[in-house]
């Protein structure tokens, strides 16, 4: 059985605040650990069939930066899901779902800056 490993570093100031994140894989072709500036990590516990998880930025992570993270994020889900499950009314509905919290992100943005 092959196996691969996932190393996170996380770089926390005095108040715990994540200040640098660093990312590398076993399988990576990348030579050098990535910088990131958000992360979502999901583990699903099969015994209390619950899921556990860290979801962590950095105070660099800026609005629009974190708006088109959670976007990316839940198309991703939906194209899991459709792999998954095969199941395209649900799969589309994620992206229905992605696309309108983007359209209102931008919106409510635009309102902002008119202000």
């Amino acid at each position: 059985m092959h196996q691969s490993t996932i190393h996170v570093q996380i770089d926390l100031d005095e108040q715990k605040i994540p200040q640098n994140i660093k990312w590398s894989a076993s399988d990576s072709t990348a030579n050098e650990a990535q910088d990131a500036r958000a992360m979502m990590l999901t583990l699903w516990d099969p015994t209390d069939k619950t899921a556990l998880r860290i979801d962590l930025w950095t105070k660099d992570m800026m609005v629009d930066e974190m708006a088109d993270f959670f976007y990316q994020n839940l198309m991703g889900m939906g194209e899991t899901y459709l792999r998954a499950t095969q199941d395209t009314d649900m799969a589309n509905d994620f992206k229905e779902f992605a696309y309108s919290f983007y359209k209102k992100f931008n919106a409510n943005q635009i309102a902002q800056n008119n202000k």
